[in-house]
């Protein structure tokens, strides 16, 4: 029985996804194919379509594994007693390079990584005015800080790029 959280399911949706996020690398959404992605996942039909609806539901559900798993990255990170979440960040973009590769490029629509800077964060920083258009810059910089270091083969080390953010966001 496919139960919704049983062990086979899982893996099955996990074989289906590297498959998917392999073969994002090489190509666009739109040329991949529930008939290659079970060829080389060795699964069949009715098991890529017990778990997805299509491809596009299969990007949605891996777009939103990984901004989780990004999520994750910082859901006990004490903010204020500790001043390396940038490091910590650029730290796992180095190590999970094709894991963000994939996200961007699944973010079609200006999506973007749930940054680590929230309204609530604001607020505690005492920026209620506005707060939403510095979120806002915040995210959108942020992110596109890390598309560039992604596209140029995150040459520079963890500790550059968050001293280029550092360096950035000088007096907030």
């Amino acid at each position: 029985m496919n139960v919704k959280n049983n062990k086979r399911r899982k893996e099955s949706q996990e074989k289906i996804q590297k498959a998917f996020i392999e073969a994002l690398q090489t190509r666009e959404l739109n040329e991949i194919t529930v008939a290659e992605l079970i060829r080389q996942t060795g699964l069949n039909r009715s098991t890529f379509y017990a778990n997805y609806l299509d491809i596009p539901d299969l990007a949605d559900q891996t777009r939103k594994r990984l901004e989780n798993e990004f999520s994750d990255l910082f859901a006990h990170y004490d903010y204020y007693n500790r001043r390396d979440g940038a490091l910590l960040m650029f730290r796992h973009v180095k190590e999970n390079q094709l894991f963000y590769k994939t996200y961007f490029k699944l973010c079609t629509d200006d999506r973007h990584l749930v940054s680590p800077y929230d309204a609530s964060r604001a607020e505690k920083e005492h920026m209620e005015k506005n707060v939403k258009y510095h979120i806002e810059f915040f995210r959108n910089g942020l992110n596109a800080i890390i598309k560039l270091w992604l596209a140029g083969g995150c040459r520079e080390t963890p500790e550059e790029m968050a001293e280029v953010l550092k360096q950035e966001y000088m007096g907030r």
